[in-house]
């Protein structure tokens, strides 16, 4: 199979096929290699992790609450999601984006900002945190994937991954997930980054994978367009609750 068949058969399992893969991001370049775009993704069980939606100011991607008085625990849900800093565009599934754009600002690399992080405190399923990153400051665009999760025989200790993937081609991206599919507890994402299809718009991206997504546990996605030389960038959004 060709790359961009494979791409398409993970979108068909992983996503159309699995009723929770949970939080998911992805990197790719658009079918018509005019443009980047990062794919962000989530979904919900619980009432609180229900209770959002995305908003966006500016360049800035925000989870918040759909109604402010059902809001439970604000600490794992209520996050900026995509931010950008000196040519670099990061995305993540908490608030780990904020610490890699500041560390990034301050000098740090992706490895050295990310350090202070942990899986998340949420047992049993302690969920992974999934950040990637398109870098542009030294010309060329580079992708970083990372996922941060439980050591397999201490959940006291987080386990941390790294991956530096080429340039995709056109139609492909690069992405990570929360989880694997459904169970209590849920289970972690294992492997590398899973190869998925970039389609040649935002919006053909986002409806493709709204429409993958679980319709019960889908609750909001953003696909942000990049500019080749990453000079420029637009955000569009879809809410299950608007």
């Amino acid at each position: 199979m060709t790359p961009l068949e494979i791409a398409t058969k993970t979108l068909e399992r992983h996503i159309a096929g699995n009723p929770y893969p949970g939080r998911g991001l992805i990197i790719g370049k658009s079918l018509e290699d005019s443009h980047w775009q990062q794919v962000y993704f989530i979904m919900g069980r619980s009432p609180n992790s229900r209770n959002r939606r995305f908003a966006a100011e500016a360049s800035v991607l925000e989870t918040r609450p759909f109604d402010e008085s059902k809001l439970e625990d604000p600490s794992l849900i209520i996050y900026e999601a995509m931010l950008e800093c000196r040519k670099a565009f990061m995305v993540s599934n908490g608030e780990q984006t904020r610490t890699l754009h500041d560390g990034w600002s301050n000098g740090k690399s992706m490895k050295e900002a990310l350090s202070q992080r942990e899986r998340e405190p949420d047992a049993p399923n302690y969920t992974p945190r999934i950040t990637g990153m398109l870098d542009f400051s030294n010309g060329s665009p580079e992708i970083g994937l990372s996922i941060l999760k439980a050591n397999k025989t201490n959940s006291e200790y987080t386990d941390r991954h790294y991956f530096y993937p080429s340039p995709p081609s056109p139609g492909i991206g690069y992405g990570l997930t929360t989880y694997m599919g459904d169970g209590n507890p849920l289970p972690t994402f294992v492997g590398d980054p899973l190869l998925f299809p970039i389609g040649a718009t935002p919006e053909d991206t986002l409806d493709r994978y709204w429409d993958a997504l679980d319709e019960d546990n889908r609750i909001s996605i953003s696909v942000k367009e990049i500019a080749v030389d990453g000079s420029t960038s637009r955000l569009v959004i879809r809410n299950k609750y608007v």
